[in-house]
């Protein structure tokens, strides 16, 4: 399905809007989330329906995921905000690198969309190729964290697999295991499934697009470990006497359970992101 980009520019104009001002309305995102997701969600739709769906898929399943079992979450996680209203910084930080390599391959197919193919492009494909982890990744990591805390099984340090208090950065459990595959997974069926109609592929090529659900579900795994470990050495975790919560910086009331103070959870997410999607790039070209 060709559409030309003044029509795509438009329509993502037109659905981003929409789409912003009811998330800030929902609560789901804060004034300055909105005004950053109007702008990724414009860039994802102008490139092709595809982009867009990956985004939505991901901010869409994790904002319902974020309000399922509230009340549990706010005696446990100290950072807790009604609906979980992202600001800026979290749009970004999820959404950047997908914005930018999206940008890129739109530029290099002339804003069409295209099938997984390194024989047709090696770089095209390692660039969509790292969209799909980048979003897999997103969406294994909230699914993970939003439903493993919910799970009645305690958590135990990736890096140590000693029991933790829930809430502590780097704590992991089978239900966050589980619910990070099947994120993934989503977010590979939702690829496949808009490229029915956005993209014709050869007999051969189009049976290879069918990996894309395993290849995300994955990513999807690989992601939440990624920022698990990263979240159990470079990220602080202490538990507050005082709040008696998990907190993620140090102080006079906080005994340390894990992690060194040098990045925030913005600043792993990101990182894990960034690794992740340079993983499922190089992938990308071996298996498609």
């Amino acid at each position: 399905m060709e559409t030309s980009p003044q029509f795509m520019l438009i329509f993502a104009v037109v659905i981003s809007s929409l789409i912003a001002f009811r998330s800030y309305k929902r609560k789901s995102l804060n004034l300055s989330g909105g005004v950053a997701g109007f702008l990724v969600m414009t860039i994802h739709f102008a490139a092709g329906f595809r982009y867009g769906a990956l985004l939505l898929v991901f901010f869409l399943t994790s904002s319902k995921l974020t309000k399922v079992g509230e009340d549990k979450k706010r005696r446990v996680d100290v950072e807790f905000k009604e609906g979980g209203q992202r600001n800026w910084k979290q749009v970004l930080c999820n959404s950047g690198i997908a914005s930018v390599l999206v940008v890129i391959a739109s530029t290099l197919t002339g804003w069409q969309d295209k099938c997984l193919d390194s024989k047709q492009s090696e770089i095209v494909t390692a660039l969509i190729g790292g969209i799909i982890g980048h979003y897999a990744c997103c969406n294994g990591d909230t699914w993970s964290s939003e439903l493993g805390v919910l799970s009645d099984a305690q958590p135990r340090l990736i890096t140590t697999l000693k029991p933790v208090k829930k809430g502590t950065n780097g704590g992991i459990t089978k239900a966050g295991l589980l619910a990070a595959v099947a994120a993934g997974g989503t977010v590979g069926v939702t690829f496949l499934v808009f490229g029915l109609f956005t993209v014709r592929c050869t007999s051969d090529v189009a049976l290879k697009q069918l990996l894309v659900i395993p290849f995300s579900a994955l990513a999807g795994l690989c992601g939440s470990l990624i920022d698990s470990v990263l979240g159990a050495t470079i990220q602080f975790s202490g538990f507050c006497s005082v709040r008696n919560k998990v907190v993620g910086k140090p102080g006079p009331t906080v005994k340390k359970i894990s992690g060194v103070d040098i990045l925030d959870n913005n600043g792993v997410n990101f990182v894990s992101i960034l690794l992740t999607s340079f993983l499922t790039s190089i992938a990308s070209v071996y298996i498609f």
